[in-house]
């Protein structure tokens, strides 16, 4: 197929929204970030690039550690309110009831389906963004969405971002079993 050239700021599609929580001046604080992603799978670690300059950053590196809170499709709208202003002007923790991390006290949204507690391991500096990389070191999900031992994207009813369109995303349905559907291939 025929290619066009279109740049090199291209974001990979789709990007999953998450609240990014930290402790910042001894007061819960949330971010919304799409660059997000598991980086490690022994021990698991995800990582998380905030700009530079963000509110959030200080807490981070202050209490060495951060939340990320997987929302449904019902908070849409604060989700996207807690991307759009800083915590320096609103107390973004006061739109959530919040719980609190059993090994790092790091803040959590009640309110979202899946939170993981996460340990700075390695802050990488780039030439407009900070890259945290953390260790899952708690993880807590609504019982309703677990199935079987394991978590029920459907139930959890995350969303994701697609620029330069900015738009919100729900997830469709299955397309095909991983390490399955290419095994017919693997055969030839």
């Amino acid at each position: 197929m025929a290619k066009v050239r279109i740049g090199n700021d291209v974001s990979m599609y789709p990007m999953p929204v998450v609240l990014v929580g930290a402790m910042v001046g001894g007061r819960p604080n949330f971010l919304t970030v799409a660059w997000v992603s598991r980086v490690n799978y022994d021990p698991p670690m995800v990582g998380i690039a905030l700009g530079a300059d963000h509110y959030t950053n200080p807490g981070i590196e202050g209490t060495g550690a951060f939340s990320i809170n997987v929302p449904s499709v019902e908070l849409v709208e604060k989700v996207d309110f807690c991307g759009m202003v800083s915590g320096r002007e609103r107390d973004k923790g006061s739109l959530f009831a919040l719980f609190y991390g059993e090994v790092t006290g790091v803040p959590m949204v009640d309110e979202c389906p899946l939170c993981l507690e996460c340990r700075v391991v390695k802050k990488v500096e780039l030439p407009g963004d900070v890259l945290y990389i953390g260790e899952i070191v708690g993880s807590y999900a609504e019982r309703r969405c677990v199935k079987r031992g394991k978590l029920d994207v459907h139930e959890i009813k995350p969303f994701a971002l697609t620029m330069p369109d900015n738009r919100y995303w729900t997830l469709g349905e299955p397309l095909a079993k991983a390490w399955e559907v290419g095994k017919r291939l693997k055969k030839k």
